[in-house]
């Protein structure tokens, strides 16, 4: 795997080497009175740079029209199944990663980061899941606790990943599209924070379905701003169903992204018949361009499952 930054402009290699000392303070910090065994045992093993900033093909334009600024996407690989809980082990990272870009400038750049132990990294590469094998492919080790390479990827055959992207498609969108349809129900009904969660839950799905289709890996979390991070390095139409011009249109999208914990538990959570009115016509949106999307990759694995078909032991 490289190791190297060259690609990167210095300004960007600098922010680069700030998110990694953060994460190594913050996991510090988190398990510095630890008293089990496994906890003090704990540690990093790598943290990987993946995505357009790996690849060179980054964007960085907040000031245009269209306002699109791509992430630092990080795989955090450690030793321990449970070190990988992000609400236990992590939140504090996120918390020290948003003041520094939104507030303070620190970092001009914004991050997004995924956490998984090395077996998992290495089951993912095993089982030729995309998403893993470009990582591998692609990756930049920005630190190593050691030389120690991933696994050699094992590519499923074209019928196996036929299989494999049929079965996601049919599972993970028609709930999406259900969950869409119960938000409808909720506003009709004028429980607008119910309808603003079921909205929530519709984002996910469709997040998580054109992320397993199309990769065959999504992250086990509830973030649609992360989900929407993974699912905008596969398809460019998916950048832009999201309008990020103005503060209202953010304001409005990070009102989705609250929704999942606020609009059932906290009291001080308010949504308006307008902003529901906008974000349902921009899940419908996301909708639209997820079914697009993954039909286009569907039909592709089938052309490349009836030119290259199995061979019958």
């Amino acid at each position: 795997m490289r190791t190297d930054l060259d690609h990167l402009p210095p300004q960007k290699q600098r922010e680069l080497e700030r998110v990694v000392q953060l994460i190594f303070e913050e996991f510090d910090d988190a398990f510095a009175l630890a008293k089990h065994e496994w906890k003090k045992a704990g540690r990093i093993l790598k943290v990987i740079l993946y995505g357009s900033y790996a690849r060179g093909t980054w964007v960085d334009e907040p000031h245009t029209a269209k306002g699109y600024r791509s992430d630092f996407d990080l795989l955090i690989i450690v030793s321990d199944k449970r070190l990988t809980d992000r609400v236990k082990y992590w939140a504090k990272l996120d918390e020290r990663l948003m003041p520094e870009y939104g507030v303070t400038g620190t970092l001009q750049t914004p991050v997004n980061f995924i956490v998984h132990t090395l077996q998992e990294v290495n089951d993912g590469l095993a089982h030729g899941r995309y998403f893993f094998m470009d990582v591998k492919q692609e990756g930049v080790a920005v630190y190593q606790s050691d030389d120690a390479e991933l696994h050699t990827p094992k590519p499923k055959t074209p019928t196996q990943a036929l299989a494999m992207a049929q079965e996601y498609f049919e599972e993970w969108l028609p709930t999406a599209m259900g969950f869409k349809r119960n938000a409808g129900y909720a506003v009709r009904d004028g429980d607008l924070k119910l309808a603003a969660f079921l909205m929530h839950q519709t984002a996910e799905r469709l997040y998580h379905c054109v992320l397993l289709v199309c990769t065959f890996y999504t992250p086990h979390n509830h973030n649609i701003a992360l989900l929407r991070t993974q699912a905008e390095r596969i398809d460019p139409r998916l950048t832009y169903v999201w309008p990020r011009e103005t503060k209202r249109d953010r304001a409005r999208f990070e009102k989705l992204k609250d929704a999942y914990v606020k609009a059932r538990y906290s009291k001080h959570y308010r949504v308006t018949m307008e902003e529901l009115e906008w974000l349902g016509s921009q899940v419908e949106e996301l909708g639209r361009v997820v079914h697009e999307v993954c039909s286009e990759r569907i039909e592709k694995l089938k052309a490349e499952a009836k030119a290259r078909p199995d061979k019958v032991r």
